[in-house]
């Protein structure tokens, strides 16, 4: 029976469909934790539900593991996904998980539903060679794509608290460009975001001398803060840069000085810069774009992730061996993108993110090729081989 287990397992599709018929919009679990759990089950692992709600809305967590002994090999990922839009304009339902030539489409298929099911094949593949060399385990959140309070982090904190250390990890996300396994993650971006209010008076526009524009002001803090290079980047990180996302005055007359006018902006910053000293140039620009004005402001910072690095050395060189062993492409290392939760997995051990293309993420259609499905699945597996042979 194990044997049949094992074997049906060790096909990635079937899995990648189920769970993306699960209406996991975060936060919303729509029972993909419970459809992975029944597969580990399967595989002998020994399944820890964890669900926290500090943040808000409850939300459900997975951590799995099937082994006891040292190293323990983590892979993490999510089952939440984005809102699929509207779904009028889908191909096919978002959530019929419809396979129509070699292609999966559905919300998931690309970010990351597919990988979660192609790591659980490569397990139920290499099950019988990993033997008892070590342990392999999954760390599981439905929280992603949402604040990333009650997720990732949370579960970590528990591994802490009760024992559990993960020695190395693979994050499943769409980092490919092209082809699954063409690119690793090995570091990320920091982020900050912005939220300034610039305070005026408001009153009638034929009277100026009895209000107070904010707009120019704010006009003139922004033209500040977009005007200066923050750096040139680093050997592996591309430049930290300021984007202006919004502006908001929310006025509908055209006779009337706004008395508050907004923007919001995000600084995605390497390890040239700190949010500490960035939080400052901002202050700083701002009053010396809006005292002159007689203006006043407020500011507050958000602080979405702090840049980190995985540096290169004897894990990703396993990874790099593993992946072009299974590929005949060696991949390209690179920090480029948004943030993922391996911003909170650096602090306990080396993590990289290796998954399918990232081209479909977040889309209309979104979809994942079944051969591409099947070259990740070989690449874990090939990951898992190496590791277990005790290279790592």
């Amino acid at each position: 029976m194990e044997t049949q287990v094992r074997a049906r397992l060790a096909d990635p599709l079937p899995l990648a469909q189920d769970l993306i018929r699960c209406r996991s919009v975060t936060p919303q679990d729509g029972g993909a934790i419970a459809v992975l759990e029944r597969a580990l089950n399967e595989l002998g692992f020994t399944c820890t539900r964890l669900a926290f709600a500090t943040g808000g809305p409850k939300i459900e967590n997975l951590y799995a593991r099937r082994g006891t002994a040292a190293p323990n090999f983590c892979f993490a990922g999510h089952t939440d996904v984005v809102p699929p839009g509207d779904t009028s304009i889908w191909r096919h339902d978002p959530f019929a998980a419809t396979v129509e030539d070699g292609t999966l489409f559905g919300r998931g298929a690309a970010d990351m539903k597919s990988a979660i099911a192609a790591f659980v094949a490569a397990v139920a593949r290499t099950a019988e060679r990993h033997g008892n060399k070590g342990s392999i385990s999954l760390l599981i959140t439905g929280d992603e794509e949402g604040p990333a309070v009650d997720g990732t982090v949370r579960v970590l904190d528990w591994m802490k608290e009760n024992g559990e250390r993960i020695d190395h990890c693979i994050v499943g996300e769409p980092t490919a460009e092209f082809t699954a396994g063409d690119t690793v993650k090995i570091g990320r971006r920091g982020s900050l975001t912005g939220y300034l209010t610039v305070k005026g008076v408001q009153g009638h526009v034929g009277y100026p001398d009895r209000a107070k524009n904010p707009i120019p002001g704010l006009v003139a803090a922004l033209a500040r803060f977009t005007a200066r290079k923050l750096d040139a980047g680093t050997k592996d990180f591309q430049p930290s840069n300021l984007e202006v996302t919004t502006v908001d005055v929310g006025n509908p007359a055209t006779n009337v000085i706004p008395a508050a006018a907004r923007a919001t902006f995000n600084i995605r910053f390497n390890t040239e810069q700190n949010a500490e000293d960035l939080e400052r140039w901002i202050a700083g620009e701002c009053d010396a774009a809006l005292k002159p004005l007689n203006l006043t402001h407020e500011i507050k910072f958000v602080r979405g992730a702090h840049p980190f690095l995985t540096k290169q050395g004897a894990f990703t060189a396993l990874l790099e061996r593993a992946i072009a062993g299974s590929t005949g492409d060696a991949p390209k290392f690179s920090t480029t993108g948004g943030t993922s939760d391996a911003r909170f997995i650096h602090h306990h051990c080396p993590v990289a993110e290796i998954g399918l293309a990232g081209t479909t993420m977040h889309k209309t259609d979104e979809a994942v090729r079944l051969s591409d499905l099947e070259r990740l699945t070989k690449i874990y597996e090939a990951i898992l081989t190496a590791y277990f042979e005790g290279a790592a």
